[in-house]
């Protein structure tokens, strides 16, 4: 009877002993014989993942192991580099702290990306929707008026030969030059404005649906009541976005930020300082295993920002915005793309790793995300001005 409840006692403890250090592992602790003693040592865990995967993970220069994987590290400043052939480099000086999980993930770039065209006839004009998932465009290079107009690209769609069929005619030029509109889309994407100029002094304004089933409406006469009602849709939204938010976080949003875009998940803010300010903290204590980089909270006016409100974080990003410049949200809410100096780049959204994925000819700033991140839409007439531009796909995957 002693022995049977001996082994019991003993294989409990064991079990026991066992559960605390598997606990203890998972929580960063190493275990080491050193001296006939057994050491605890504490330490933090790095996951590193990658977009693509199976990147090489160095570590102080040093190849440590593989994307997608988690290594431990004794607490301390590292610089971390993934890497994969084909793809740029991406680089972060990362903090690790004891019992912390620190993250690092790599959008990892091609070297040399693949250019695919979706329109060949030639378009102008493009304009992407609130959504991010559609694009308006004007064609005008046919010799059939009927070939000529508005056309909308649906991005989201999945084509089942080419993206060349994702693009759906919503207006022809027998009703009026709709070839040559200026296009602008509602807070909602389900309308266009198109206007169509005359003269000097003559402008004709059309309202379409992007259901081409629908005719143009004639709106001239009652573009203001049109523009009205647009803008308070475009508030309210605005509106929602805050609903849920602590006051102290609304007043700082209200007070300090001219908002130019919300990432995807509207948990980031790309906004510009209305005023020269230090940011109040509004989650104390810090989160634990946020972001590394030095944020910036003495905001200076005109400056480019993004405030992470998961985090309770700004980064800045610019010193200010020029129209030749162009700064939107990459569809996974971690990235910008960067449009200046004749380059495609896209960063962190913490301003790091800039990386260029085109540098070659491209019309003005017309230069869109796809929704799912695989590509970039840009309007080029690949370097020779006897051709209409058209619009191509830069393969990011």
């Amino acid at each position: 009877m002693i022995k049977k409840i001996s082994i019991y006692l003993v294989t409990l403890l064991l079990l026991i002993t066992g559960t605390i250090a598997v606990v203890m592992y998972g929580k960063g602790y190493n275990f080491s014989l050193g001296d006939g003693k057994i050491g605890i040592s504490g330490t933090g865990l790095l996951a590193a993942t990658s977009s693509p995967d199976g990147a090489g993970i160095y570590i102080n220069d040093h190849l440590t192991s593989a994307t997608n994987n988690t290594v431990n590290l004794a607490p301390g400043e590292y610089d971390i580099k993934i890497v994969k052939s084909g793809y740029f480099p991406w680089k972060k000086k990362i903090k690790i702290e004891k019992e912390v999980v620190s993250t690092a993930y790599a959008l990892l770039l091609p070297t040399a990306p693949k250019l695919d065209n979706i329109t060949d006839a030639g378009i102008s004009n493009p304009v992407m929707d609130p959504s991010r998932t559609k694009i308006a465009y004007t064609a005008s290079s046919s010799d059939s008026p009927r070939k000529n107009g508005v056309y909308v690209l649906d991005m989201s769609l999945r084509p089942i030969l080419t993206l060349q069929s994702s693009s759906t005619q919503i207006a022809e030029d027998t009703i009026d030059a709709f070839s040559k509109a200026k296009l602008s889309w509602s807070p909602d994407a389900k309308e266009l404005v198109a206007t169509i100029s005359a003269g000097p002094d003559t402008e004709t304004t059309y309202l379409l649906k992007t259901n081409f089933n629908e005719n143009p409406q004639d709106i001239t006469a009652t573009l203001a009541n049109t523009q009205i009602t647009w803008a308070l849709q475009k508030e309210k939204q605005d509106m929602s976005q805050l609903l849920g938010f602590k006051a102290k976080l609304k007043n700082l949003i209200k007070e300090n930020f001219q908002i130019l875009s919300w990432s995807e998940d509207e948990t980031k803010i790309l906004y510009t300082a209305t005023q020269a300010v230090t940011l109040p903290l509004i989650i104390s204590p810090r989160i634990i295993g946020a972001n590394s980089t030095q944020e910036e909270r003495q905001i200076n006016k005109g400056n480019i920002y993004v405030y992470d409100l998961r985090e309770d974080k700004n980064f800045k990003i610019l010193d200010s915005m020029p129209e030749e410049l162009s700064l939107t949200w990459f569809p996974d809410s971690k990235h910008l793309i960067f449009v200046n100096d004749r380059k495609i780049s896209i960063m962190d959204y913490d301003g790091l790793n800039k990386t260029t994925v085109y540098a070659g000819p491209f019309v003005d700033n017309y230069v869109f995300p796809w929704p799912d991140g695989s590509k970039i839409l840009m309007l080029t007439d690949l370097g020779n001005p006897a051709i209409s531009p058209n619009l191509y796909t830069i393969g990011l995957k």
